[in-house]
């Protein structure tokens, strides 16, 4: 449990989570800081651990290297938060990290030259690797067992490990949806979207065929909540009354003048409404903006005669994402309002989230993907879009928690999961796990560190982590 100093609290047993929420001042500390940033951002690592089949650990196949050993001490300081990432196991490297960082130290003391230090470092990554490469197990995509008991095994460390069984097959389904065949090394974890809403539990979560908004349509002018045969626009610009580009005021001095702006008001609404309603879109997403309303009452109540569905508030960091799920185009200006930009789907509506009936959940199926009778749950109200015909390579997430503690932990718990199997579709090996990994490197890495000529301080460093892992893991189990 952390306490922040403004009252918030935050329960979770990640890692990377209690680091970042330290405030920290020793250089070095904040070194160890930036790595564990680093480690779960999103890309390649070691992956995750956990406990999975009793006391047999398991990870996804490591690529030992990157901070480690370059710029003299281990850990490098470089930080790199989106090329060198695992999304998971950030306890174990900074511990070994800050092992690495005590020998280094000792042997500086000795008048080792860092340099010697940091090449010495380098040589034993490389080791490593070929050494982990040769007891690796080949895995197979097509085997999607074997993919949930990884995604399993990262969650057994988790607060929300009971619910491995609905979290792990919705992390691997997602995956292999965002998967390009062709190009597995271009995966992105952006491509997968998890939308977090309070209400229901964890076991009313699920993954979308289509794609999910955080908020509601807009119904306060009477407008539709449910479109079949879905055209769908995806607009930038402002459907409100245009401002001026300095400041200035109007000054109205009799009635006759504020029914003219009144007029202009509704006429210049009115035409925009036609452009987008002459182009068949029958489904608007709008999206936040900062300089004037988006949308104002007047816009709607026009909307709404068209009978056009409203979803108001789009995110502008979501506008990439929507684009390719629904594979429409963003459209700056009303005059480019044509069919060719838009998107098609067979049904948006605007629901309340729903959990099975009572006595479905005593045997969790694999996915959550095959529909069963439901329920009402929560009172959170998302917009959901399915049947899109020209989807992209994305996935879209609906993740439910009775409170917001459990929704956020529940979201990194999920994010380490699909790391787990990113690295898998990146790396398709697996190693054992119980130290086996760090037992084999010691002794692989202590009889090459013996035939090496001269026996000068690399050698010391070379043997130095190979001892330093052994223990390191010893003392984490």
């Amino acid at each position: 449990m952390v306490a922040s100093a403004n009252g918030e609290v935050l329960i979770t047993n990640d890692g990377a989570t209690i680091l970042n929420k330290m405030s920290v001042q020793q250089p070095a500390a904040k070194m160890l800081v930036e790595l564990a940033k680093s480690q779960v951002a999103g890309g390649r690592a070691p992956a995750a651990e956990g406990r999975a089949g009793g006391a047999r650990r398991g990870r996804t196949m490591p690529q030992w290297g990157g901070d480690a050993g370059r710029g003299g001490a281990p850990g490098g300081g470089e930080g790199r938060q989106l090329d060198v990432v695992a999304g998971d196991g950030t306890t174990s490297v900074v511990v070994i990290c800050g092992a690495l960082l005590k020998k280094a130290q000792e042997l500086l003391a000795k008048g080792v030259h860092p340099t010697v230090i940091s090449d010495a470092f380098s040589k034993a990554v490389a080791k490593a690797n070929e050494v982990l490469e040769s007891v690796a197990t080949p895995v197979d995509l097509g085997d999607k067992d074997a993919l949930i008991r990884a995604a399993t095994t990262s969650l057994s460390s988790k607060v929300v490990s009971q619910y491995s069984s609905l979290l792990s097959p919705m992390a691997v389904e997602a995956v292999l949806r965002v998967m390009d065949p062709s190009r597995p090394n271009m995966l992105d974890l952006r491509d997968i979207k998890v939308v977090a809403k309070v209400g229901g539990t964890i076991d009313d979560s699920e993954l979308v065929e289509g794609c999910v908004f955080d908020t509601k349509a807009a119904k306060a002018a009477g407008g539709p909540t449910r479109v079949e045969k879905a055209k769908i626009g995806l607009i930038q610009f402002q459907l409100s009354p245009p401002k001026a580009d300095i400041e200035s005021s109007v000054v109205i001095s009799d009635y006759q003048q504020m029914d003219r702006v009144y007029k202009e008001e509704r006429n210049y609404i009115l035409g925009l409404v036609k452009k987008i309603r002459a182009s068949g879109c029958n489904v608007l997403l709008i999206q936040k903006s900062i300089l004037r309303d988006a949308v104002t009452d007047l816009s709607l109540h026009y909307l709404a005669k068209a009978k056009i569905m409203v979803v108001r508030d789009i995110e502008r960091d979501d506008i990439e994402f929507i684009s390719k799920t629904l594979g429409c185009l963003p459209i700056a200006h009303p005059d480019h309002m044509r069919p060719d930009k838009l998107g098609s789907a067979d049904l948006v509506e605007d629901v309340e989230p729903r959990r099975p009936p009572a006595g479905a959940l005593s045997t969790p199926p694999p996915t959550r993907i095959t529909p069963r009778p439901t329920h009402q749950c929560g009172k959170g109200r998302v917009v959901k879009v399915t049947g899109i015909q020209a989807r992209g390579r994305t996935a879209t997430v609906l993740l439910r928690g009775s409170n917001r503690l459990v929704l956020d932990e529940a979201d990194r718990s999920l994010h380490d999961a699909l790391c787990c199997i990113r690295c898998l579709v990146q790396k398709r090996f697996l190693i054992a796990g119980g130290s086996a990994p760090e037992v084999e490197v010691t002794h692989q890495l202590s009889k090459w560190a013996k035939t090496l000529q001269p026996r000068a301080a690399a050698v010391d460093a070379l043997l130095c982590i190979s001892v330093r892992v052994a223990r390191v893991r010893r003392l984490c189990l």
